[in-house]
């Protein structure tokens, strides 16, 4: 991935656009985040033009020449997109290619048939388990849809209390999409920050397995007691492989989807043991280990593994991949005006003026930086919005940090970002219909699940910070 380095970033903006002091930028600033929110909540616009007027306003206010902040946004939406747009299109690729040749049904059923025979007390675990691999290359939307089917009929057939098995699978996926690449919000956090890939996804895998343990397996037992509902009747839609004549083998579909993983994990472990930019090894690993390259690998061999496994012909495989990329069109504005917020952010001075805020609070950078995330995450409702905007507040203190240390802030924010889903959050709805919950009984179960990931994995992250 081209990494928009702290130095990069830092040479763009050596003069910023704006002369306004530290009081007007910081009134510009929540002024910005206000409109973003207001127009998000209140009047329901989308997160791209709501994050584009933002922009727009926060320019305005700190005082800068309208020219100057169009620019800005515009470069930082660019660069954005340049950084992380072909990443989240393969991951869409990929994702698509799983669950319509019936490979992630592959994997549940089979993680399900060893389950089962442990008389139902593996089950919240084997739940776990399947979300945390589908939701790698998953958007959590897609993967919300992909596994309600099963957690429904998982739930109705073993007589289950439905926040039983549905608390895990959520708990799975939304650890993924907050904490591990390549989800967008993680990636894009790593692109301002200017993290190292490799050593965030090793980082985020520490943090994840405890944090999904105690959000999903450990609290779904209370969420059961407090919510002791049964699986909707209306609510079981069909399968996406039952139209299907066969499906790849689980070991295939495993391997295709940890491919990418393990190659960028690779490379990490090289640039650590080898630690010679100029050694053929690692030279090597630093392409094959590269997210795109990793990514790119890992659809080809799916469309092999995955599609021609499942029967698909070439104009089914075609077919496959173009309609993987239309719903990715509203992610991609999303995440490349939250880029052109953030540059507007980086350029306007904002981030010295969080810089001599927190020396003032003697906040640590990391907790500062989940906090900022929470509090765009409560305002706005949308995880993205929040890592990416918090990333380009705090993109200057990642300067001074060691290349351990930036990998947690990222890791913090995304933390911070998934704080406590409520009401104007559209997963917050999703959860609600599928499950056939009320909004007081979906605040009491997937609310409280979010803000356990959150606090947890901070948790986590201080403390990695004291050994690292």
């Amino acid at each position: 991935m081209s990494s928009l380095s702290v130095e990069t970033l830092a040479a763009d903006a050596v003069e910023p656009i704006t002369s306004a002091g530290n009081a007007q930028l910081g009134f510009a600033v929540l002024a910005g985040i206000a409109v973003i929110v207001l127009l998000i909540t209140k009047f329901k616009l989308h997160p791209f033009l709501s994050l584009t007027i933002g922009s727009l306003a926060l320019g305005a206010i700190a005082g800068a020449p309208l020219d100057k902040v169009i620019t800005s946004f515009t470069a930082g939406l660019g660069s954005t997109v340049a950084g992380v747009g072909v990443l989240i299109a393969l991951g869409a690729i990929l994702g698509k290619l799983l669950a319509d040749s019936g490979g992630a049904d592959q994997i549940v059923d089979t993680i399900l048939a060893k389950a089962g025979k442990s008389g139902g007390k593996m089950m919240p675990w084997a739940m776990v388990l399947i979300a945390s691999i589908i939701g790698l290359p998953l958007f959590f939307e897609i993967g919300i849809v992909l596994l309600i089917p099963v957690v429904l009929l998982v739930a109705k057939r073993g007589n289950y209390s439905l926040m039983r098995i549905g608390i895990p699978a959520l708990a799975g996926l939304s650890v993924m999409h907050g904490l591990i690449p390549p989800h967008p919000g993680p990636l894009v956090a790593i692109d301002a920050v200017g993290a190292n890939l490799g050593i965030t996804l090793a980082l985020g895998v520490v943090v994840a397995i405890p944090t999904v343990i105690i959000a999903g397996p450990v609290f779904s037992r209370y969420a059961a007691r407090w919510v002791d509902i049964k699986a909707p009747e209306a609510m079981v839609p069909s399968r996406p492989s039952e139209d299907l004549e066969k499906r790849p083998s689980f070991g295939a579909t495993v391997a295709t989807i940890l491919l990418p993983v393990v190659l960028m994990l690779a490379k990490a472990l090289v640039d650590v043991i080898v630690d010679d930019p100029t050694h053929m090894i690692q030279r090597v690993f630093d392409v094959i280990g590269s997210p795109l390259i990793a990514l790119l690998a890992a659809v080809i061999v799916g469309m092999f593994t995955l599609g021609r496994a499942a029967g698909f012909s070439k104009g089914k495989m075609s077919t496959t991949v173009e309609k993987s990329l239309g719903p990715i069109a509203g992610v991609l504005l999303i995440v490349g005006a939250g880029g052109g917020f953030k540059q507007t952010l980086i350029d306007s001075g904002v981030g010295q003026m969080v810089m001599d805020i927190s020396k003032d609070w003697s906040i640590p950078a990391l907790l500062l930086a989940w906090i900022i995330a929470v509090i765009i995450r409560l305002a706005t409702g949308s995880a993205t919005v929040a890592t990416v905007s918090a990333a380009g507040l705090l993109a200057p203190l990642a300067a001074d940090m060691s290349t351990s240390h930036v990998a947690l802030l990222v890791l913090a924010i995304g933390a911070g970002s998934l704080f406590f889903s409520h009401v104007n959050d559209a997963g917050f709805w999703l959860v609600k219909e599928y499950f056939g919950m009320n909004v007081g009984q979906t605040l009491k179960t997937w609310s409280v699940m979010e803000s356990i990931i959150s606090v947890v994995a901070i948790v986590f992250v201080l403390l990695l910070s004291l050994v690292l």
